[in-house]
């Protein structure tokens, strides 16, 4: 990308930036605010942010690999390892070794780490309607392929 004079207000190299035009301020900003009020709701009903990511991973992609994990959590290995732990300690997860690959283990959601899901999810309904409220379909969707093509210019090597 050529980098015009219009656009260098948004480069923090310039001397023509401006930080509140630049879009990784606001993905910061909304990051922040809405793991705040995550934390607050989710204290209420005695979780925490680490095992709502677990688990809502392991809703959606089913038994997982810690590294699996760690990888869509966006958390090294080393602490994953440590979160699923401490969830197996408090009967959310089980573990066990992977059937072709003894090294790998694999992670499975028990019934209580379910019954979880279920009051994180009604602990959290209104903080999402909140977060989308008047946004349409099309402009979420925008959103989110404009968020991933910017973490795919990232992810290159």
């Amino acid at each position: 990308m050529v980098i015009t004079k219009k656009l260098r207000r948004y480069v923090p190299s310039s001397d023509d930036f401006r930080y509140e035009d630049f879009p990784f301020y606001w993905v910061a900003r909304v990051q922040g605010i809405y793991l705040q009020h995550m934390e607050k709701a989710l204290k209420k009903i005695g979780t925490d942010i680490p095992t709502w990511r677990v688990l809502f991973i392991l809703k959606t992609h089913g038994t997982s690999s810690i590294s699996e994990i760690a990888t869509h959590a966006i958390v090294k290995l080393p602490t994953m390892t440590r979160i699923v732990y401490r969830m197996k300690a408090e009967g959310l997860v089980d573990t066990g070794p992977h059937a072709e690959d003894g090294r790998v283990t694999e992670v499975t959601m028990t019934e209580a780490g379910r019954d979880l899901v279920q009051q994180i999810q009604a602990a959290t309904e209104k903080l999402f309607a909140r977060s989308f409220r008047g946004l349409s379909e099309a402009q979420i969707d925008k959103l989110n392929a404009t968020l991933e093509q910017l973490y795919d210019n990232l992810a290159e090597d």
